[in-house]
């Protein structure tokens, strides 16, 4: 079978989708490559917000007027909560965000006679969490191992409890074989993953914490850098900070879920911290790893914030200093408490509100990147073909020097100078 799979949405979906192309090509199946007619066409889908399911929609009935013939399957979480319209899509395989490896089986059974599923799970009766195998199907450098599902904080905004359920953590003992697999297939990173990684552990026995399955990994894993993903701050407290600190292979990068500067803002979020407990993270972090680069999520525009409370927005992104910032115009997500919320601001103003923050998130990438010169970065080289390499650094920063050939390694490089976005350097 010849197939092309196309992914939407968050890392953790990227993972989904590697652990089904990894399943595909071990039964024997392999991608088309440009010209080829595909047998199949896989979308992992996304839901997050309204935009992400009109993103969804678009890229399945692009892919369909492409391969005429193909089997169009889509899972993932728009079509757990849109099982019928992705169907109308001309989908013949229907699957919720949950049983890869059923969908995999569905996708062939559908290419073999042109049988037809649909399979939408409750999302609220998930148990268990679904061990996938960690890793990359193309390349060598870095890998992402998904350590936990499902979500209970149930922010206003969204939606995404609603698709993926219940909590549910990787046991520690799986999450160390996985690590130990993964670096002896030669991989250099690992990226712990998840949809709230933050609460890791709470179904488990005992209930490890993030600190615990952190510390199994880098006990594991050789020796492969640990980057974490996106992080809860209350997650970011004294002990947790005392325990990872002495794991020198953790990357000095956190990335954190602000979504808004303003307590009044946060408090309809419904977030579980303030403004000031938030600011005490990016102190603690600063404290425990000097130097580490911190960036955050915003949301613009949410319903019911006035101009003084995007302004106290503004001010504390910038006085926290952020290295990067992932900005986003609020969407409406029909089925969340927001979509139903008085306020509801115009895609202007929403977006006047994400440009002027990007203006400062802009501001404060030029002085991070400035703070880095001079200083001596551990970079982890993915590409290094033509006249010279480019990797990134522990603190997430892409760093390019001159001399060729050092993709998969690991080196020290002594930062130089800039050029737009990156940093430049010498290998020592």
């Amino acid at each position: 079978m010849l197939y092309i799979i196309a992914t939407l949405g968050c890392k953790v979906n990227q993972v989904e989708t590697q652990a089904m192309e990894e399943m595909l090509h071990e039964h024997g199946h392999r991608r088309a490559q440009m010209g080829e007619n595909a047998d199949a066409v896989i979308v992992n889908s996304c839901a997050v917000t309204a935009e992400s399911g009109r993103k969804t929609r678009q890229l399945i009935r692009r892919l369909h007027d492409e391969n005429p013939g193909a089997v169009v399957a889509v899972g993932g979480c728009y079509a757990q909560l849109e099982p019928e319209k992705v169907k109308e899509l001309g989908a013949s395989v229907v699957f919720g965000a949950a049983d890869r490896a059923k969908f995999v089986e569905a996708v062939e059974k559908a290419v073999e006679s042109g049988e037809e599923s649909m399979w939408i799970d409750k999302p609220f009766e998930r148990r268990v969490f679904e061990e996938i195998r960690a890793g990359a199907v193309e390349g060598r450098t870095r890998a992402m191992l998904k350590i936990q599902d499902g979500c209970h904080n149930f922010c206003s905004y969204c939606i995404i409890p609603y698709t993926r359920g219940r909590l549910r953590s990787l046991p520690l003992e799986a999450a160390a074989a996985e690590s130990a697999r993964l670096a002896a297939a030669g991989y250099r990173e690992l990226v712990l993953t998840g949809i709230e990684v933050a609460s890791y552990g709470v179904d488990l026995p005992g209930k490890p914490g993030l600190a615990d399955v952190i510390e199994t990994v880098a006990a594991a894993s050789g020796d492969m850098r640990i980057r974490l993903g996106s992080l809860e701050p209350t997650v970011i407290t004294e002990e947790f900070c005392e325990r990872v600190a002495s794991l020198k292979k953790l990357c000095p990068h956190f990335h954190l879920s602000l979504q808004s500067g303003c307590d009044r803002t946060l408090r309809a979020m419904n977030r579980k911290y303030n403004t000031e407990e938030f600011y005490a993270v990016t102190e603690r972090l600063r404290r425990f790893f000097p130097g580490c680069a911190l960036t955050a999520d915003l949301i613009t525009g949410f319903p019911g914030e006035t101009e003084e409370d995007h302004a106290e927005t503004l001010s504390f992104i910038e006085k926290c200093g952020f290295a990067d910032m992932h900005i986003f115009p609020y969407s409406r997500r029909p089925g969340t408490k927001a979509d139903a919320m008085p306020g509801q601001l115009t895609a202007a103003v929403k977006s006047r509100r994400a440009a002027e923050a990007a203006s400062v998130a802009g501001r404060m990438r030029a002085a991070y990147l400035q703070e880095n010169l001079g200083t001596e970065l551990e970079v982890l080289f993915e590409s290094g073909e033509g006249e010279g390499s480019a990797g990134h650094s522990g603190n997430y920063l892409t760093v390019r020097v001159a001399e060729p050939g050092l993709a998969g390694q690991v080196k020290t490089v002594k930062i130089t100078g800039i050029s737009g976005d990156e940093l430049v350097g010498l290998p020592i």
